[in-house]
């Protein structure tokens, strides 16, 4: 029987404005007594499907968990979350033990984490107590590894067949992030389920950058790569035991924060590394797989394999790792063939023909998306049977696909300025020409040049795009020396003297971010977002639990973007549930409003949306406020972006998301607002990179071309949908 509202206990425990994508569904069936099987990506909310319905149940949910450092990270968030909730595993005493027992029998705990042979062990006792007392729900996680053609299999995991025979009206949820349909059907077969309703979400990680590199030599390209990334958390996957502590120590000796995690370290070694990579305290964890299952840190920005995984799933779910915040993260694989023949023999199970043949062809699809010359995120999301389109903007492939055009007149324009200046200047001098550029290195004489600023309406970075390009094809060289110039060759000569056709690749604007805002309408305050990290650190220590347990980075993010400094503004933050707000609301407002009294800020609280899909226009729902009111007002009467930000102190981005709003609601025409060679522009740009992120849209544009130009514009073409 149903206690409590859904939505309210995600609201008040867990501080979530709505559920996304399907978990609404999944809870109410779930709480309507039937059982279901769950896949959902990492990071894409799995948990919340059965702890909500664990806390609007009558009696306690057993949740069967692989391991023993994922059911503590599970309970320590729950705690904190005020829920009580417990683990039950060999590290604790008897006496610990025995006073969970006691907590069960008074009903005093509303989740219990179990291994599945402590659940249905060779002796009955610990199932014969279970039926003794109200049981609510059984949550298998990781329910993958039941399964002999999953990628996990775990034998123990067999014995929860019998779930099904001795608590038949109790509700059983089985959730995996990783499983083909052949593990699919498996997981049904094993767990005897008669009427399951499968649920299945895209597996999409939109925030997962995907890059494939050359394997030979890799180890300075690692470290070029750590280098860019030196504050940041990750993870790098090794397929033997003996190249984790070998890496491990190289990478110490680089200078980097690093550890090696395998089976075959003594129990205390691993959990001390593990403990220390979850707090913060070491960067780089260098492990087998025998690391990360269930593992919930959700700062990790980045997961490297140096060797090749074994088949599709397990790459998904070690890359799965990281960004399960939903900020920008990457996965970069090294890839050599020499990684397949090697691998081929694991592959092989002896005395079971079947499965070998299935593990070798689980290997072959891992190999082919390491060669593919198509977008590798298709290629993942295929694998699963999702659909995708053929370019996502945000793997190499993509990133680096040459698109050949005509582009004659701008390699003459270039090739010409070169020319003008005696073929003695360097390459950013030239485009520093054809912009138009003041700076003081600019020469008096050059201004006067028929081709000065003759290219100010193309970015600076796309100018040397095609200025490397033209030197890649040989158009153009440069000099030798400290200070090469640029110089024709017979071919450039040829195409500004002959009229010969230039066909060059059109410039590939996203690059990484290593901001954290990729789904961040608004800018962030960053001084502040850093501050708020160094306080959640300090709670997290003084509670001795990770940091993330405490706030997530995008929660900080939300605080540092819209400002909240009432009580009241803190729970419309993702992530403040009331218990939380309570404890922790104190700190984390006098910080904020300290920052914005230091730096005269209004709270930004009014531009914040309900979470729900993440989308960059502006909602349809959304209502007119009487401060959005004020700008349409002022803006009628013919006062400029600028002039109402001033008078009214206001940021010309915030003036800017409130004619948005205007637009959306067709009661302003986005003629008047944005220029229409922008608007042509912006709009070929949003058809190409998509509408998710304005960020990519802004790199994909030139330089005058702002975020209140993109807003603006997309909430015209929303409008017109």
């Amino acid at each position: 029987m149903s206690l409590a509202n859904p939505r309210a206990v995600l609201q008040n425990i867990f501080g979530y404005d709505s559920f996304r994508h399907n978990q609404q569904e999944i809870v109410e069936h779930v709480l309507a007594g039937n059982d279901a099987v769950v896949l959902m990506p990492t990071g894409g909310g799995k948990s919340l499907c059965y702890q909500v319905p664990a806390l609007c149940l009558e009696g306690v949910t057993v949740v069967v968990s692989p391991l023993i450092a994922l059911m503590k990270d599970q309970v320590d968030a729950l705690v904190v979350n005020g829920i009580k909730a417990a683990f039950l595993n060999s590290s604790q005493s008897t006496n610990e033990q025995a006073a969970i027992f006691q907590q069960l029998k008074l009903n005093q705990l509303k989740l219990l984490y179990l291994a599945p042979e402590r659940l249905m062990g060779k002796e009955t006792q610990f199932i014969n107590f279970l039926q003794q007392i109200n049981v609510s729900l059984f949550a298998i996680d990781e329910a993958h590894c039941i399964s002999q053609w999953g990628h996990d299999f775990r034998p123990e995991y067999l014995v929860l067949g019998q779930l099904k025979q001795r608590f038949p009206s109790i509700p059983i949820i089985a959730l995996t992030a990783t499983a083909d349909a052949l593990t699919q059907k498996d997981i049904i077969d094993k767990l005897h389920f008669d009427a399951v309703r499968v649920f299945e979400n895209s597996f999409n990680r939109p925030n997962i950058w995907y890059y494939v590199k050359p394997k030979k030599n890799y180890y300075e390209a690692l470290i070029s790569y750590l280098k860019q990334h030196s504050k940041d958390s990750g993870i790098i996957y090794c397929l033997s035991r003996t190249s984790t502590e070998k890496l491990a120590e190289d990478l110490k000796a680089d200078g980097f924060n690093a550890a090696a995690y395998h089976a075959g370290l003594d129990k205390s070694v691993k959990d001390d590394r593990q403990e220390k990579f979850l707090k913060d305290e070491i960067n780089i964890i260098v492990a087998t797989i025998a690391f990360g299952m269930g593992i919930n840190k959700s700062n990790v920005r980045f997961v490297v394999h140096v060797d090749l995984p074994k088949n599709i799933e397990g790459y998904y779910q070690e890359t799965g790792r990281a960004g399960r915040d939903g900020l920008h993260s990457e996965a970069v694989l090294f890839y050599g063939a020499g990684d397949v023949i090697k691998l081929k023999r694991f592959a092989e199970v002896e005395g079971n023909e079947a499965q070998t043949k299935i593990m070798l062809q689980k290997l072959d699809k891992m190999s082919k998306f390491c060669e593919t010359k198509t977008c590798r995120r298709k290629y993942l999301l295929n694998y699963f049977g999702d659909e995708a389109p053929d370019y996502c903007g945000s793997c190499d492939v993509c990133l680096n696909k040459p698109v050949l055009k005509d582009t004659t007149i701008i390699a003459q324009k270039i090739l010409s300025a070169v020319v003008r200046l005696k073929e003695s200047f360097g390459m950013r001098y030239v485009v520093d020409v054809l912009r138009g550029s003041n700076n003081e290195k600019m020469r008096a004489d050059h201004k006067a040049l028929s081709v000065y600023g003759i290219g100010k309406d193309v970015s600076k970075e796309e100018w040397l795009h095609y200025t490397k390009e033209l030197i890649d094809y040989e158009y153009l060289v440069q000099s030798d020396g400290q200070y090469p110039v640029l110089q024709l060759t017979e071919k450039g000569r040829a195409v500004l003297f002959q009229k010969e056709k230039v066909y060059l690749s059109a410039p590939v604007s996203i690059e990484i971010a290593h901001e954290p805002e990729i789904y961040q309408q608004h800018s962030y305050e960053k001084e502040l977002f850093e501050n708020l990290k160094l306080l959640r650190n300090k709670i997290a220590r003084e509670e001795n639990v990770p940091s993330y347990i405490i706030f997530s980075d995008s929660t900080l993010l939300d605080l540092a973007t819209y400002l909240p400094i009432t009580s009241s503004d803190l729970l419309k933050i993702s992530g403040f549930g009331a218990f939380k707000a309570e404890k922790y609301g104190r700190a984390f407002l006098e910080m904020v409003q300290d920052y914005c009294i230091a730096y005269k800020l209004q709270s930004r609280i009014n531009l914040k949306q309900p979470k729900r899909e993440r989308k960059q226009s502006t909602s349809s729902t959304e209502r007119a406020s009487d401060t959005k009111r004020v700008t349409f007002e002022m803006f009628k009467e013919g006062k400029t972006i600028a002039e109402i930000a001033e008078e009214r102190n206001l940021s010309a981005m915030t003036i800017e998301t409130h004619l948005s709003f205007y637009i959306s609601k067709q009661e302003l025409q986005i003629d008047d607002l944005v220029e229409r060679s922008k608007r042509i522009a912006i709009q070929k740009s949003a058809e190409k990179f998509g509408r998710n992120s304005l960020k990519v849209l802004k790199e994909s544009l030139p330089e005058e071309i702002g975020y209140g130009d993109i807003r603006m514009v997309l909430a015209a073409m929303d409008a017109n949908e």
